[in-house]
């Protein structure tokens, strides 16, 4: 196992863009997404984006059967999608509170649409195509934020719904539930 560092908000890199990946099947590439898969599972995280372990490549994986994070939410199934690209189905919007492993202890209330089409490449440099709404949907646009330099609490529209866990539940803002520890 290769459990990387996750860097946390606050880091300059953390809000820059990432650079396409060119080169499909290579050993480095092997390498980066298998130290992602590690890190992701012992944070116990829904998905991960390079730019989080230090590698500013345009590289996301995610997906789970189930994640103490979020007790409720459905499987997603596990994907590592490159060179990303998102498109909207529709123009609903949702609004659901959202962690990060970057950005520890807090949550957020942010939009996000419900249905879209996600595009890109697995390792192996296979086209993916695919749809995907709620709850998967947000996991992508969250991890492909990161691609671009985004970070959640970037799309919290009001601050009175972002800040840290045991202060918004004990505000009544959000249900006590597993969080990330800080």
């Amino acid at each position: 196992m290769a459990i990387q560092a996750v860097l946390k908000m606050g880091e300059r890199s953390l809000l820059q863009r990432s650079h396409e990946v060119d080169t499909f099947n290579s050993r480095q590439l092997e390498q980066l997404i298998e130290d992602m898969w590690d890190t992701m599972t012992e944070e116990k995280g829904v998905g991960l984006a390079a730019p989080q372990i230090a590698v500013n490549q345009r590289v996301v994986i995610f997906g789970y059967d189930h994640n103490p994070r979020y007790p409720d939410a459905p499987a997603v199934p596990k994907t590592v999608l490159i060179n990303p690209t998102i498109t909207t189905i529709t123009d609903e919007i949702d609004y659901v509170w959202e962690g990060c492993l970057s950005v520890p202890g807090m949550r957020g209330l942010v939009p996000r649409f419900v249905n879209i089409r996600y595009q890109g490449y697995d390792q192996f440099g296979n086209k993916i195509d695919r749809e995907a709404s709620d709850f998967h949907a947000r996991v992508i646009q969250h991890e492909c934020d990161h691609l671009d330099g985004t970070l959640y609490p970037q799309r919290v529209e009001d601050m009175q719904y972002f800040g840290f866990c045991e202060e918004l539940e004990n505000n009544g803002y959000l249900e006590p539930q597993p969080c990330d520890e800080a």
